[in-house]
């Protein structure tokens, strides 16, 4: 009898795992800082299970980003900064950790500025009462954590300038620490310009110390952290993917 052929299809190429994306968070003795950055890596791990979403800090809390290095081994990782815009920690901190290790690593940006935290600070001010009020009488303090880097400080001004432009009223940035304004400096400029209904806006990744302190001297309403919102996930991934496409492209020049 003539050897009939086998109609099964030979196997599909592996693909390669996608390199891991290590989220970098600060790190904080608020508890609640710990438990919001968990349940965003969540939201980023269920918009692309492909990737492998891990956590490192660079201070206060476990795992550090030196032993969730050491854990992935050799292997590729994406490191995106879970800051909200240059700084010692993105200049410094971040870059030495990683050239200690032994994993394959690339350096994404901070998060900001970016119109994506633009949406996420609008719904938080939103869900805080925001709107229903004349455009002439209102203002928002945009609260930051504040850094003594001239860069930091410029990249907190573009968000805030991309804030206003959204919201049609005037954003001032302050700063909880080592920058100025004040929150309290801050409130007082506005009101000099007639400014009655100044909301705050809360330009901090997850609860703390310093987001609680702005949130108190707020005059009229104030939004939470950024949190879980689902913009933070999506502009996480957004970093992962863009430094990916850049080293890419890095290599194939080098190839030319």
């Amino acid at each position: 009898m003539p050897r009939q052929l086998s109609l099964v299809p030979p196997p599909a190429p592996r693909r390669p795992a996608a390199p891991a994306l290590v989220v970098v968070a600060h790190g904080s003795r608020d508890p609640r800082a710990l438990s919001t950055v968990s349940a965003l890596l969540d939201r980023v791990r269920a918009l692309r299970p492909d990737v492998p979403v891990h956590l490192g800090h660079i201070e206060l809390n476990a795992p550090l980003l030196p032993d969730t290095l050491a854990a992935l081994g050799d292997t590729e990782a994406v490191l995106v900064p879970l800051l909200l815009s240059r700084g010692y920690h993105v200049k410094q901190d971040i870059p030495e950790m990683a050239a200690a290790s032994r994993a394959r690593t690339h350096l994404a940006a901070p998060l900001g500025p970016h119109p994506l935290l633009v949406d996420a600070l609008q719904a938080r001010l939103t869900e805080a009462g925001w709107g229903g009020t004349p455009q002439r009488t209102s203002a928002v303090v945009l609260a930051a954590a504040g850094s003594r880097d001239p860069d930091a400080k410029t990249d907190t001004g573009r968000t805030a300038h991309l804030l206003a432009a959204r919201l049609g009223v005037p954003v001032v940035p302050a700063y909880a620490s080592a920058a100025t304004p004040t929150v309290e400096t801050a409130v007082r400029t506005l009101l000099a310009r007639g400014r009655r209904h100044i909301a705050l806006a809360s330009y901090f990744t997850a609860p703390g110390r310093f987001a609680t302190e702005s949130t108190q001297k707020a005059p009229w309403i104030a939004a939470a952290p950024l949190g879980t919102h689902p913009a933070m996930a999506q502009l996480l991934l957004h970093r992962y993917d863009e430094t990916l496409a850049r080293s890419a492209a890095e290599r194939e020049l080098a190839s030319a």
